[in-house]
């Protein structure tokens, strides 16, 4: 039998048909255990974390078959309390599969400490834009007899006197003295 004359045969047409009936039972039953295996159409909506305790956080998603991964964490934000979720992803309200992983921010336990530059013998013109650039803030400003006027004589946090590379948590407040352009009695 020559390769046309199979072709035009009934034995091949009933191998054709057999083969699209078996292929359309395997894509079936494939599509019937993917549904059953990945949930399909099933979806979680995820939990409201921002605010939140670590442990709240964590008792919420395992009641929701939801992973938690926590990411670094972010600046000190001193509107949530310490160690709270300030920030996740997927966002609230969003859908998710199960056993989905929730990546959250965590907020630290305070700021994060910076060190004090050296703006001793600056003029406070210079030393006040240098101390807000790192995050600080410029306290008290009081006057000794010196003979550098506006110059910078010490610096100080909470009461104490403080160096360049002293480290002090963001947004401190440095007291500054500055020199009055009087010459100090002997």
């Amino acid at each position: 039998m020559s390769l046309v004359q199979f072709l035009k045969s009934k034995t091949f047409f009933k191998q054709i048909g057999l083969a699209i009936i078996a292929l359309i039972v395997i894509v079936f039953l494939t599509m019937q255990y993917l549904k059953s295996t990945t949930n399909h159409g099933e979806f979680i909506k995820v939990p409201e974390l921002t605010g939140k305790s670590l442990e709240t956080a964590k008792i919420e998603l395992n009641d929701h078959d939801l992973v938690m991964e926590i990411q670094d964490s972010a600046n000190y934000n001193p509107k949530y309390p310490k160690f709270s979720v300030i920030e996740q992803y997927p966002t609230a309200g969003s859908q998710v599969k199960e056993n989905r992983k929730i990546y959250l921010t965590l907020n630290p336990s305070g700021y994060r400490k910076v060190s004090v530059p050296n703006i001793v013998r600056r003029t406070f013109r210079q030393a006040k834009p240098t101390l807000e650039t790192l995050g600080f803030e410029v306290g008290n400003v009081t006057y000794v007899d010196d003979i550098g006027k506006e110059e910078v004589i010490a610096i100080k946090y909470k009461g104490e006197t403080i160096k360049a590379g002293d480290m002090l948590p963001l947004t401190s407040k440095i007291d500054v003295v500055l020199g009055n352009g009087k010459r100090g009695s002997n």
